[in-house]
């Protein structure tokens, strides 16, 4: 338990004096950069407090000056403060609406332009969450998502949600398919602890929707691009 708890410590030790002060400058000036170069810097500084090596493979892939929809598999909590900080540029994600609701941590969400989602999928709620997504596509900033909605059971690529491929066809925003794999072993479902070790992040080169008839076909060479950048055992055939 010892690497959860420095992990704990760093991020209320660091975060909370961050966000006395960025907190109201954020509000006061609307720029939200420097809550989000801070957020990120803490995200950082916290895994590697727990012990945890981050190996980036392909960021040069990332096309500068645009904004993106980075799409990643999910296998642990950890996955989120290793992906965000080395996305190159700012970045929103696609939250559980539940997360906008903590105290503290719902509020700064709200003000990097985080968007809340809802697993119920009611029509309603979806083209809100697109609508939100689409504004921060275009203001220059990127949008992340975990594509499989939730995380995997068992560290294995489970079937993708829909959303986020309706988005980039809507947009033409380029798709960044991410894999992720390490964390799956550090910080398991269904438990707080944390062992040390390396988390390994691959961006791969960016899909263009455009090149796609369908949200369907476009679903499908993420995921293969995603499949191809994780070990053999964590590929799933597609559902």
């Amino acid at each position: 338990m010892l690497a959860s708890l420095l992990l704990l410590i760093s991020w209320l030790v660091l975060g909370i004096p961050c966000a006395l002060i960025l907190y109201p400058w954020t509000l006061l000036t609307g720029e939200m950069s420097a809550l989000y170069r801070v957020a990120m810097w803490v995200a950082r500084l916290g895994i590697r407090f727990a012990g945890i090596r981050v190996e980036v493979e392909g960021r040069e892939r990332v096309p500068a000056g645009k904004a993106c929809i980075f799409m990643a598999n999910h296998v642990s909590n950890l996955d989120p403060p290793v992906l965000l900080p080395e996305i190159p540029g700012c970045t929103a994600v696609f939250v559980k609406r539940s997360l906008m609701k903590v105290p503290g941590l719902g509020y700064g969400m709200k003000l990097a332009g985080f968007v809340p989602v809802d697993r119920a999928g009611h029509i309603d709620t979806a083209k809100e969450s697109i609508a939100a997504a689409r504004k921060v596509l275009s203001k220059g900033v990127h949008m992340t998502t975990f594509v499989e909605g939730s995380r995997s059971q068992d560290g294995r690529l489970q079937p993708f949600k829909k959303g986020s491929f309706f988005l980039a066809k809507q947009t033409g925003a380029l798709c960044i398919p991410v894999s992720i794999y390490g964390t799956e072993q550090m910080m398991p479902r269904g438990t707080l602890r944390i062992r040390r070790g390396t988390a390994h992040v691959v961006f791969h080169a960016p899909v263009n929707p455009a090149d796609f008839h369908t949200r369907e076909e476009l679903l499908k060479a993420v995921r293969t691009a995603i499949a191809s950048g994780l070990p053999e055992w964590m590929r799933a055939t597609e559902h």
